[in-house]
């Protein structure tokens, strides 16, 4: 009788099948998440209507109390979304991620924002250029007028850039304050729409991250209403960067950065403009 061996490899009709990789779990209730929605929306709303209105020069004369409430509705969402979490015992840490590596892994973060920042801005460049291209296209009109004559100024563009400038800091306290704004935007947003709603999504679509990327980047736009239709378009695409940003690094840190300085830079380059009456 021959011995056996023990290093035969097993019959492919005894080898049961590798079982499917989990959905990713839902981090809050389905409930939850839908007054989230429900109140993102009604902000965006709200918010558009009292900057297109005549409350918009009530909001340009006292910027300290409008960035104050912006912070205080950004803080309200972030104890809602704690809330949630606590709902399913989930650790309201593990929305930024893995955040370990020390010092080194810091700075290496803070060189991702940087050039992760060039490139979005290159990318929302080229957008806008082939929406002006496109909406030449679509209205019969050139890209550039003969004979000397200035392009036709958009006036829904146009008072987006009006509404914008009226947030801009004007006067030292206002530049400090709007530094403080930006950074709890960057912190803030990127905790909702990239750590919440970027998970929350993901698991709703069985764990389908392209998925969770698009909802969350739809939203992130949606919320932006006061900047007009145009700018939510490109504010998704920047959203959906950032999204991608936070899946690569597998954390919100290089985001929050990034999404800081914008904001801040954004808000520096109104306010120059403001001063030499441009805008």
């Amino acid at each position: 009788m021959e011995p056996m061996d023990t290093n035969q490899e097993p019959s492919p009709a005894l080898v049961e099948p590798a079982a499917p990789p989990p959905a990713r779990a839902a981090i809050a209730p389905v409930w939850h998440t839908l007054l989230l929605v429900a109140g993102i929306v009604v902000l965006s709303i709200e918010g558009a209507r009292e900057l297109s209105g005549p409350g918009a020069n009530a909001i340009a004369s006292n910027r300290l109390v409008t960035y104050a409430t912006t912070v205080g509705s950004e803080l309200l969402m972030v104890a809602w979304i704690w809330f949630g979490l606590r709902l399913r015992k989930v650790p309201f840490r593990s929305l930024f991620g893995d955040l370990s590596g020390g010092v080194k892994t810091f700075f290496l973060d803070l060189g991702i924002a940087a050039a992760f920042w060039i490139g979005a801005l290159m990318v929302l460049m080229t957008s806008a250029v082939i929406w002006l291209v496109a909406d030449a296209a679509i209205h019969h009109r050139p890209l550039i007028p003969k004979g000397g004559k200035s392009a036709p100024v958009d006036p829904v563009q146009q008072h987006t850039v009006q509404t914008l400038a009226a947030l801009a800091p004007s006067n030292a306290t206002e530049i400090a304050a709007w530094a403080l704004v930006c950074i709890m935007a960057g912190l803030i947003e990127e905790l909702v729409f990239r750590g919440y709603l970027l998970r929350q999504f993901t698991a709703w679509s069985r764990g389908i991250v392209a998925a969770g990327v698009l909802f969350s980047s739809l939203m992130f736009g949606a919320a932006h209403g006061y900047q007009g239709v145009r700018n939510m378009v490109f504010l998704t695409l920047f959203g959906a960067l950032f999204a991608l940003l936070a899946v690569f690094r597998r954390n919100l840190r290089a985001g929050m950065f990034a999404h800081a300085w914008h904001d801040f830079f954004v808000g520096l380059v109104l306010a120059l403009l403001k001063s030499k009456h441009l805008v």
